[in-house]
């Protein structure tokens, strides 16, 4: 009995033994499991703290905010006053050219390059913040397109008024002027030569760009290279026939009301306008 009470007692110790280590390789495995899991998320808690800061870095570099509503808020821009500066001067210059001093000419051809070179580079920015920037949104857009609108209703009424005028005096014509249209003295241009090509080419140019336009729209780039290219050819064959035809007018911006109406009405100012609409895209009626 002792001996077998004894061997018990070994085996029962054994079993304990092999629980014990059991158990421990239990606590191991658990420990390395808890230890594996808080690695995993002090990386994961790492990672988002270092993309954390990049994006806070990214945001400083950049300060772009963005906008909450769909307006655009120009910046500042020196191209208003200088080209009104430049208007002015153009004025001026313009109306000492007409009275006959040599330094008009001077200051009205130097106008006009800087009226120039101040729209190319107006233009250049509004073209960046389009394209490239993204400022033009919708609501932009549409009062864009409306400028446009309320411009060409003010060309409308502006050459009504040459017109209104043409016939105010034509019609009834004012004793100042003789009683007759056109006023003694003044030979007036055969419609049937220059004004009939003019014509033709006015109205060839408009067909011109509007298919540069929809094909634009289309996005067919080879018509609308070749439309638009025909439209400036054209602009540029208009106003030279109207050059041709001021230098070999009989009479002047200064001969009575009809010399005034027909330089205004068939002058640089029309041809200047044409050059102008078709480079910018737009249909010139």
């Amino acid at each position: 009995m002792s001996n077998q009470y004894i061997n018990n007692i070994l085996k029962y110790i054994n079993r304990m033994i092999s629980i014990s280590i059991y158990l421990k390789y239990i606590k191991e495995f658990i420990l390395l499991s808890l230890n594996n899991k808080f690695k995993n998320e002090m990386i994961n808690i790492i990672k988002n703290s270092e993309l954390n800061k990049n994006n806070n870095k990214l945001k400083s570099m950049t300060k772009v905010v963005l906008p909450s509503h769909p307006y655009h808020l120009v910046d500042q821009s020196p191209w208003p006053i200088t080209l009104s500066g430049v208007l002015l001067s153009l004025t001026l210059s313009g109306v000492l050219t007409f009275q006959g001093y040599p330094i008009g000419t001077y200051l009205l051809w130097s106008s006009i390059i800087l009226l120039n070179w101040g729209m190319t580079l107006w233009f250049k920015d509004v073209i960046t913040e389009a394209s490239y920037l993204g400022y033009h949104t919708d609501k932009v857009q549409k009062g864009i397109s409306l400028g446009v609108a309320l411009f060409i209703v003010s060309e409308v009424f502006f050459f009504l008024s040459i017109f209104w005028a043409y016939f105010h005096s034509s019609l009834a014509p004012a004793i100042e002027i003789g009683s007759e249209w056109p006023p003694k003295g003044i030979e007036p241009v055969n419609a049937s030569e220059v004004p009939t090509a003019n014509t033709t080419l006015l109205l060839s140019s408009g067909s011109a760009v509007t298919v540069s336009h929809h094909s634009l729209v289309d996005r067919l780039i080879d018509w609308t290279n070749n439309g638009s290219v025909a439209t400036l050819i054209m602009a540029v064959m208009f106003t030279a026939l109207q050059g041709m035809e001021y230098f070999g007018g009989s009479f002047t911006i200064a001969d009575s009301v009809f010399g005034s109406v027909f330089y205004l009405g068939t002058g640089l100012l029309k041809g200047g306008h044409l050059v102008y609409i078709n480079n910018n895209q737009f249909l010139y009626k």
